[in-house]
């Protein structure tokens, strides 16, 4: 390797590890995303701290995320992060509510952190790492790892499994205190592990694939092939009107009667 190889080779790592950072911003929202994702239960668990009210603190938590939905949508930005916010929001909330038992409110996040953890870990086993099916379009990319990238699939399979290992982890401290702690412990034990596991989880993602092949653009790879198509079309159009130009009919028909003027 020459030393001008060397600068190359730096800056196109550089530059991979800053598109996978940006993928992995985009595609989990972010500081924004964490906040929507955390706000709603802290102001849950804080409000039914301060006054042991089930409806108030629902309703508050509802609302945040609520309102979290109208700023996303009033900026023009995606909604996907804020309206998952909701979604989990509401169930908790309907649930807590029917069985009256405030804990219950952090029950159907805590069965979908379960569900994704063994959701990551299967589908590895599968052949088809969860991370990979998220952030391969996030790439542009697609399914294209699956089989002509091996280095790709290999860092997605070690990132579900990480995931998957991670999510287990917090499964396995939240559950217990489901039934054992009172509703501000679960709470605030809860809001406590939102974050920092999370961060682990993109952590050893961005990992994973800074060392991993660059992704192949199957959407450029696409336009290309359109391109070439295009290209090859009117290149078959002109090379037949060129064939057929009216002179050269003129020209033929001129030879023709030529012919015979010299044969008589």
């Amino acid at each position: 390797m020459t030393s001008l190889d060397k600068p190359t080779e730096e800056t196109e790592a550089d530059d991979s590890r800053a598109v996978t950072e940006a993928a992995l911003f985009e595609a989990f929202g972010g500081v924004r995303g964490m906040v929507e994702t955390v706000l709603p239960g802290l102001l849950f668990v804080t409000i039914f701290t301060l006054n042991n009210d089930l409806h108030m603190s629902a309703i508050a938590a509802l609302a945040v995320s609520l309102v979290l939905v109208v700023v996303r949508l009033v900026m023009k930005d995606t909604v996907k992060h804020a309206f998952s916010g909701v979604f989990g929001v509401a169930f908790g909330v309907v649930f807590a509510m029917m069985t009256d038992n405030a804990k219950n409110f952090y029950l159907p996040g805590m069965l979908y952190t379960l569900g994704l953890a063994l959701a990551y870990i299967v589908t590895s086993l599968a052949g088809f790492p969860l991370i990979g099916l998220i952030l391969g379009p996030v790439f542009k990319e697609n399914l294209s790892w699956r089989t002509r990238n091996p280095g790709r699939k290999k860092a997605y399979t070690k990132a579900s499994y990480a995931w998957g290992l991670i999510l287990l982890a917090k499964s396995a401290i939240l559950f217990p205190l489901y039934w054992w702690a009172d509703t501000e412990q679960l709470g605030w034990v809860l809001v406590t592990l939102k974050i920092p596991p999370f961060l682990l989880a993109v952590w050893l993602t961005w990992v994973f694939l800074a060392k991993a092949p660059a992704p192949i653009d199957v959407f450029a790879e696409m336009e290309a092939a359109e391109e070439a198509e295009k290209a090859e079309k009117e290149r078959a159009e002109r090379e037949k009107a060129a064939v057929w130009q009216p002179g050269d009919a003129g020209g033929d028909a001129a030879d023709t009667h030529g012919g015979r003027h010299r044969k008589s």
